[in-house]
């Protein structure tokens, strides 16, 4: 029965049930109903609970059913042994997302519940309340700093992977997750590799299920499963979006890890020249995007070569502007070239009070950061570019860096530093004789 449709459920209920209320409580107790990687994980043992329950689903899986799920059951204490819940957190990826798929999707907060347990969904102060006082609160990734204050006894996040604030917002719920005798927050993501899953991944605090799109086939439209196993089965997309695997390598990145490995050495050649490239902060906050400054060279071959990576996170513009005059002076550099569509002239003049005499140019961007990234992606595809040394941050940024950017919405600070200077390099004409040794 319970591989059945819930329609078809609730029909076989009717005509086989004589009381109505048995047949209505039969039909919602989800213990009974859900799959085995639909419900949360035993403790591994009694003084190790876990904290986190993580469950990677692929598309239609029914993570956001088991995560509903599990928020009734704690805000109602339907859990055996564990207390309701007063205080609840939901966070999504947006506001609108909290509502229209955690609260008021079909498989949502408010459908989950039968008719005498439903909460009130409470527009106006964007939260739900329980009948017996529990309320859950609707937060965004967003604006992580709406996470500080509230405090909680359980969280539900949905959506991990779509976060564009992912660590400051997971930081946040941590410290807010201290009500009750054992906080916990489950996750409910298709899962794309991030530096965010990762580390949630690697907490010996978490439990991990998985579930695949195949596995809730009875509550899908069969001709989906067909044509999305015919398109993906097998595919790097098809593990990630159906199989809920993480991959390593994501599947629409401009770059490839293996690119960059085969090509890499320890110490450059005699250069042609060496430009730094910087790409400034919007502002100055102690949140602020990471400023990127990466530093390569043209050497006699006509391949570029990667020198450093000197970017650093958010600071003022006199700090950053002294790491760009150290880094031009480090590697006797031609010229520094800064992003100026933020800043102007005034990101010139921040450089040049700290060397009134360094050659700085302005680029301007007139298309978007992946059209820019682009050919400087096909300039490794063809074994153009080579890395002296590693530079972990910035390889990682460029291996998750696709068409909608970064897996978690993060700022490509460090890549498109790195499409600036090589794009200086390689793709601007210029003259310029002179040989440079490191």
């Amino acid at each position: 029965m319970s591989a059945l449709p819930a329609s078809d459920r609730q029909a076989l209920f009717a005509a086989a049930m004589p009381d109505e209320a048995t047949a209505r409580t039969l039909a919602f107790d989800w213990q009974i109903w859900a799959r085995d990687d639909q419900l949360p994980p035993l403790h591994a043992a009694p003084d190790q609970p876990w904290r986190t329950w993580l469950l990677l689903g692929g598309r239609g899986s029914g993570k956001t059913r088991a995560g509903a799920e599990w928020v009734r059951a704690v805000a109602l204490g339907l859990w055996p042994g564990e207390p309701a819940a007063a205080r609840i957190a939901l966070v999504g990826p947006t506001q609108q997302h909290v509502r229209a798929v955690m609260v008021e999707g079909v498989s949502g907060l408010l459908a989950v519940h039968p008719p005498g347990q439903r909460p009130v969904l409470e527009i106006s102060k964007g939260q739900l309340v329980w009948p017996n006082g529990s309320i859950a609160q609707f937060f965004s990734a967003e604006d992580p700093e709406g996470l500080r204050g509230p405090q909680f006894d359980a969280a539900w996040c949905d959506e991990l992977g779509r976060w564009k604030r992912g660590h400051r917002a997971w930081d946040m719920l941590q410290f807010g997750l201290r009500l009750g005798a054992l906080p916990r927050q489950a996750v409910t993501t298709t899962p794309r590799a991030g530096v965010l899953l990762k580390r949630i991944m690697a907490d010996p605090a978490t439990a991990v299920t998985r579930a695949r799109t195949v596995d809730n086939a009875a509550n899908l439209a069969p001709r989906f499963i067909q044509e999305v196993t015919r398109m993906y089965a097998g595919t790097a997309l098809g593990r990630q979006e159906l199989d809920g695997e993480v991959i390593t390598e994501r599947p629409d990145s401009l770059w490839q890890r293996k690119w960059v490995a085969e090509a890499r050495i320890q110490i450059a050649p005699e250069l042609r020249r060496i430009v730094v490239a910087v790409d400034p902060p919007v502002t100055a906050t102690e949140n602020a995007d990471t400023c990127g400054i990466v530093v390569a060279g043209l050497g006699p071959d006509g391949r570029a070569y990667v020198l450093a990576d000197r970017s650093l996170q958010g600071r003022d513009p006199a700090t950053w502007a002294r790491a760009v005059i150290a880094a031009y002076r480090d590697f006797a550099a031609d010229r520094i070239v800064a992003e100026a569509n933020q800043g102007g002239d005034l990101v010139v003049n921040v450089i040049r009070q700290v060397d009134a005499n360094a050659p700085v140019k302005k680029v301007h961007a007139s298309r978007g950061k992946f059209a820019r990234a682009e050919p400087i992606s096909a300039l490794y595809a063809e074994n153009r570019v080579v890395h002296v040394g590693e530079f972990p941050a910035l390889e990682n940024q460029m291996c998750d860096f696709g068409p909608e950017g970064l897996s978690e919405g993060r700022s490509p600070d460090r890549v498109d530093a790195l499409v600036w200077a090589l794009t200086e390099l390689m793709l601007t004409t210029t003259r310029d004789p002179v040989i440079r040794r490191l």
